[in-house]
């Protein structure tokens, strides 16, 4: 499992980069989901988004999810290839498979890299 030590994470599998803004779903997020087949992106440049609140929608062959935002802010950039390649997010997750970016974000309940492999490691026991 690819855990960045830069990036911070939620205990809903997202992750966010200080120093950019960017998040999106960690590794661990798209393991489990398995082949995604479907991104929407349900906010868009300018827009407000809050802690804990639906950023996107994600289908796999196995399941769908709701991707929900790590961080407080304003949507500086939403990356709008994704609707075309969804499997970007199988196999660059930290990188060409960034969601949005949110400018001015405070992060909400998150971990460091270290805490959430720990945490990843305790769920799957």
């Amino acid at each position: 499992m690819n855990v960045p030590s830069n990036l911070k994470y939620t205990k809903s599998d997202e992750w966010f980069d200080p120093a950019n803004g960017a998040a999106g779903i960690t590794d661990y997020a798209q393991n489990q989901l398995s082949d995604i087949v479907f991104v929407e992106l349900l906010v868009d440049e300018g827009e407000t988004v809050e802690v804990g609140k639906p950023i996107a929608s994600v289908e796999s062959v196995k399941a769908s999810a709701e991707i929900y935002a790590p961080a407080s802010g304003t949507v500086s950039a939403v990356n709008k290839g994704l609707a075309d390649k969804p499997e970007t997010l199988n196999s660059d997750p930290f990188g060409e498979g960034w969601m949005i970016k949110i400018a001015g974000g405070n992060a909400g309940d998150v971990m460091d890299a270290d805490a959430y492999t720990a945490y990843c490691d305790g769920r799957a026991h």
